[in-house]
């Protein structure tokens, strides 16, 4: 009977963890484990000294530019128009495609 009893319990223990694997896996990633996932894959060739310099090289990276915010658009398209001592229509044309180029970005 204790045996038929322990088996129970088992089987109940394993069942609970299968199920609880799978929340494991859907947690998100921080932003630094996402980066460490990265180069650890860029990694994989490497071994001994020349991974480690590897590894820290590419944590120590910086992640990519936000994007610009329109008002600093603004600022940079219209000093690189003024530099380009640009006027009238020139101006205009220079200033739309300049804005239009960094909405792409």
């Amino acid at each position: 009977m204790k045996s038929v009893l322990a088996v129970a319990i088992s089987m109940c223990l394993v069942a609970g963890m299968v199920s609880l694997a799978p929340a494991a896996d859907d947690k998100k990633l921080t932003p630094q484990q996402e980066k460490m996932k990265a180069c650890n894959a860029q990694a994989a060739d490497k071994k001994g000294d020349e991974r480690k310099a590897f590894m820290s090289e590419c944590l120590k990276a910086a992640a990519p530019a936000a994007p610009m915010s329109q008002q600093d658009k603004m600022k940079k398209c219209n000093a690189d128009a003024s530099a380009k001592a640009l006027k009238g229509d020139e101006r205009q044309t220079f200033m739309s495609n300049c804005l239009k180029a960094d909405k792409k970005m």
